[in-house]
């Protein structure tokens, strides 16, 4: 019986003269689910080739692909672009080893706090109202801070930037009290990947 994952993914492609390849799925030992520059996923089978990219092996969760002589191994939902050709931000920690970053809302400047404690992006309603974000057309609920329960909305925003990293159409909230600067929570942390170094961490667009 195969196994059968599939990413929930569809990941970052730049330009590049090298082919961009993200594994999607697999079925071990027999296929690899390969989406190449861009374009809808194939499966293809260990020993066969899409482009000039040959799936060598497949296991579990992995794939060894070789392309102009050299072979990679790509977990799934691995991008097998060089980081260096991927959008980025660098961040350091303060004296509380709290990763603070200036970044954009909507296109408009604001700072924000790295909380992987928070499911959403979120904002304090000031900051929101200062953004011009539009909240309160939102889906009203209650969350719980640190100052106890508070008024929050559920919302989409255009557009969220940090460093070279711009996310669209991304889902976040606003809460009424108990907040005073901005989180950078995990609807946009799941789309990067970070790499921590000491007091500094990079993040890197994944799709």
């Amino acid at each position: 019986m195969y196994r059968y994952s599939i990413a929930a993914l569809l990941l970052f492609a730049s330009a590049s003269a090298s082919a961009d390849v993200v594994l999607v799925g697999v079925f071990p030992g027999k296929a690899a689910i390969l989406a190449v520059d861009g374009a809808e996923a194939r499966s293809i089978r260990v020993g066969h080739t899409i482009g000039a990219i040959l799936v060598v092996a497949v296991d579990k969760d992995r794939a060894v692909i070789e392309t102009g002589g050299k072979r990679k191994t790509l977990l799934i939902g691995q991008y097998s672009a060089p980081p260096s050709e991927r959008a980025s931000a660098t961040l350091s920690s303060d004296s509380r080893g709290h990763f603070l970053i200036q970044g954009s809302v909507n296109g408009a400047p604001t700072r924000f706090v790295v909380d992987t404690g928070a499911t959403l992006v979120v904002l304090p309603s000031s900051e929101a109202r200062r953004l011009g974000v539009e909240y309160r057309r939102g889906h009203a609920g209650t969350t719980q801070t640190a100052n106890g329960p508070a008024t929050a909305w559920r919302i989409k925003l255009d557009s969220v930037k940090i460093g070279a990293i711009e996310i669209r159409n991304l889902d976040a909230a606003v809460v009424e009290s108990g907040l005073d600067i901005a989180l950078l929570g995990m609807s946009f942390l799941n789309r990067v990947e970070m790499h921590r170094e000491g007091p500094t961490m990079t993040l890197l667009k994944r799709f």
